[in-house]
């Protein structure tokens, strides 16, 4: 087995749980290395760190696989890791029918998400050294999951800064082109095949959740009595980039009052449409398809209001240099929906742009509600849901930011600095592809 040599003046992540190596912290590469072989990790006295897959042409050379020198990568390797990803979930998740099953590095397998919808396995490989263990794999979710079908989805674009083709196919047995699956008690429909990413973001499951004490107590603050209807005390909702309707069927169900759900894909609103009508909230529900910065800007200039405005915007950062541009996006639309708030209202606002860390995205809200005159206090601050795991002292791994806020405004004496509003054409609106 080839070995990689890593610098001796390198940080120390790999011995803090970092499960990638990068080439600037390889000294050297003994051995006939291939891409995808398995390696022994050292450090410059040579004393073993870790074993893991290697490719030379990427920027993360290596991936780790084990700590444990004795320790074989075999079959037996894959159904234990597998297994153990599913046994986490069984004991965490209240619901496990469906669910990301398998995340990758933080379940000890780099470079392999699994999703589970019911019956049906949708699976991404997104490293080298994974692609070429894919019959390994494929027997390790047979064997632990005993699925009717098995979907590998490889039109995932960072497949390409491993060297792998975009493509998908069936795995295994039949999986059809639609799914529903249930969450928090509701009804969704999948699209499994071209749906973003695997068909749905699980990752926000506990998220969606949490809205649900902001969607009733509105009638007394907009005057309104129980004979008014059997809403009267729910909530005006606007959510931007509703994508499939998650978010606007949760605040539909938990006793909004009316929804205005706006997304940029007609097919997407279709999609929302669809889940709207299959929980019985679809007369509460205006659906918008539309560029939501436009929406924001315009509702703002309309003088309309709503009492909760939910953000859960695609990533606007796919790299760090996009990240100037991204911050800006981020901003213009949380002080659009600050400004259309009603006094004491909740801003709901998300980022799953890893390049905007935590605290610069509470920065930038906070600087929002500064332009806006407004005065915020966090309701809630909060990541991925349980099924997606962290790993400590790994920063890639804390992607999702999702923050509630009550909105109060601050009275202003003196001049105050003039916003500047973005066009909504400088900020790339794309999903950003493959988290880790």
């Amino acid at each position: 087995m080839g070995r990689l040599v890593l610098k001796r003046d390198r940080r120390k992540r790999l011995e803090s749980g970092h499960p990638w190596v990068f080439q600037s912290e390889v000294d050297r590469i003994e051995g006939d290395l291939q891409p995808g072989d398995l390696a022994d990790i050292v450090n410059h006295q040579g004393v073993f760190l870790a074993r893991g897959f290697v490719n030379p042409v990427s920027q993360i050379v290596a991936r780790v696989l084990t700590y444990d020198p004795a320790e074989t990568v075999d079959a037996s390797w894959f159904r234990r890791r597998v297994r153990q990803a599913w046994q986490y979930r069984q004991r965490f998740l209240t619901v496990s029918d469906s669910c990301r099953a398998v995340y990758g590095e933080a379940d000890f397998l780099p470079g392999l998400i699994v999703d589970k919808y019911g019956p049906y396995l949708v699976v991404q490989v997104l490293a080298l050294g994974m692609e070429r263990r894919r019959a390994e794999i494929l027997e390790a979710l047979v064997d632990v999951f005993q699925p009717q079908g098995v979907l590998m989805r490889g039109d995932v674009p960072v497949r390409r800064l491993e060297g792998l083709p975009l493509e998908n196919q069936v795995w295994y047995g039949d999986v059809p082109r639609e799914v529903e699956i249930e969450e928090n008690g509701l009804r969704f429909v999948v699209d499994l095949w071209e749906g973003q990413k695997t068909g749905y973001f699980f990752d926000q499951r506990e998220n969606r959740l949490s809205i649900r004490p902001l969607m009733t107590g509105w009638g007394a603050v907009h005057g309104r009595r129980p004979e008014d209807g059997r809403f009267w005390d729910g909530a005006d909702v606007l959510d931007c980039f509703c994508h499939t309707g998650a978010f606007a069927v949760h605040a539909a169900a938990y006793g909004a009052r009316q929804v205005t759900a706006v997304d940029i894909s007609e097919a997407a609103v279709d999609m929302a449409r669809r889940n709207a009508l299959l929980n019985g909230v679809a007369e509460r529900i205006r659906f918008a398809v539309a560029n939501a910065f436009d929406y924001l800007r315009e509702a703002d200039e309309r003088g309309l209001r709503f009492d909760v405005v939910i953000l859960d915007p695609p990533a606007f950062a796919k790299s760090r240099q996009a990240l100037p541009g991204a911050r800006r996006g981020y901003k213009e639309i949380n002080l659009r929906a600050m400004r259309i708030l009603t006094e004491g209202g909740y801003l709901v606002t998300a980022s799953c742009s890893y390049h905007m860390r935590p605290e610069l995205f509470a920065e930038t809200v906070l600087d929002a509600a500064f332009d806006a005159h407004k005065i915020l206090r966090q309701i809630r601050f909060a990541g991925a849901a349980a099924d997606h795991p962290e790993i400590a002292g790994v920063p890639q791994g804390h992607y999702l930011k999702f923050a509630i806020y009550e909105v109060r405004s601050r009275p202003v004496h003196g001049p105050h600095p003039r916003h500047t509003a973005l066009r909504s054409d400088t900020v790339n609106t794309e999903p950003e592809p493959g988290s880790l």
